[in-house]
């Protein structure tokens, strides 16, 4: 259910670093929690069952620009940026691993006083959701994880992501670098190009100021350095909460056999394609996942109703 409104920041200089062409930044707010400075955006009646919404590596609240006020028609919305993302104001020392993430995430909540029925996380904000449920710092009646990084990459990239991203990490000239290099025309769109999705121009937009600011590559390099998948993978049988497994059949980032990885382990999990749609599919049609997720509420909703009947 949604709570009191801590205190925040929503005045002018509060949002400041916030382009006012970004997307719903009139839904945004700043709020201290856990020893961050969160940008936040909140859509949907305060009264109706609150549902957050976690980002992937790299991304912000501008990948949810078409799907949140979607769900705001049924929910209270809650997106943050991820600490180390976009705007959220992330002290370098703030660990970012996946058990870290998730507890600074239950930090923000507290101060919110939130606690979500529904949890949608796209690529690694679905590892973050997980974590969350797993280690009871929240408790939703569902979860949906859309193109969900959730298990450990395979073969031998994945055992050279770690040890690689890492090195990577610890050379505070990379995120510099990296930025300067996103800033070249083209740049941002070839990286699109290879989730396998297209999306408008407002988003190629958002990506390509995310991508070219040093703080925002360094805070996504360094969690992508402290990922760990592998307790999670161990974990994921005593998921006891509902799973829906979207999974775009375009997706070039993650294919669809890692959803049915997932599939297979996790005890209460349904998987659902989502046909000619990329890694971005939630920016590609919102439409098309909203309804996936509505339809996935309705029928938890009604299972609900039956076993207190």
């Amino acid at each position: 259910m949604a709570g009191a409104d801590a205190p925040s920041s929503t005045d002018a200089r509060a949002l400041a670093d916030i382009p006012p062409w970004w997307p719903l930044r009139e839904s945004s707010t700043r709020v201290e929690a856990g020893g961050l400075g969160w940008h936040v955006q909140r859509l949907g009646p305060r009264q109706a069952p609150v549902a957050l919404l976690l980002h992937g590596t790299g991304s912000g609240t501008h990948t949810w620009r078409h799907l949140a006020p979607l769900l705001a028609r049924h929910f209270h919305v809650v997106a943050p940026d991820l600490p180390g993302h976009a705007h959220t104001r992330t002290p370098p020392t703030q660990p970012l691993s996946l058990p870290a993430v998730a507890a600074a995430v239950g930090s923000l909540l507290t101060r919110l006083h939130l606690q979500p029925a529904l949890v949608v996380g796209h690529s690694a904000g679905a590892a973050v959701a997980l974590q969350m449920v797993l280690d009871g710092l929240v408790h939703p009646r569902l979860v949906v994880s859309i193109n969900g990084a959730l298990l450990p990459l395979q073969g031998p990239l994945g055992r050279l992501f770690l040890p690689i991203a890492r090195v990577l990490a610890a050379n505070p000239l990379v995120p510099g670098a990296f930025a300067a290099w996103a800033g070249f025309p083209g740049v941002t769109q070839r990286l699109l190009d290879g989730t396998g999705s297209r999306i408008d121009a407002l988003g190629q937009r958002c990506y390509a100021e995310l991508v070219s600011e040093a703080a925002h590559a360094g805070g996504a390099l360094r969690l992508m350095a402290s990922w760990d998948l592998a307790p999670l993978e161990a974990a994921l049988p005593r998921l006891g909460t509902p799973l829906v497994l979207l999974a775009a059949d375009g997706d070039r980032t993650l294919p669809p056999v890692h959803a049915q990885r997932v599939a297979r382990v996790v005890p209460h999990a349904t998987l659902q394609s989502l046909p000619g749609l990329g890694h971005l599919a939630h920016e590609e049609d919102g439409a098309v996942v909203a309804e996936a997720i509505e339809q996935a509420w309705r029928q938890v909703d009604a299972a609900a109703q039956r076993r207190s009947a």
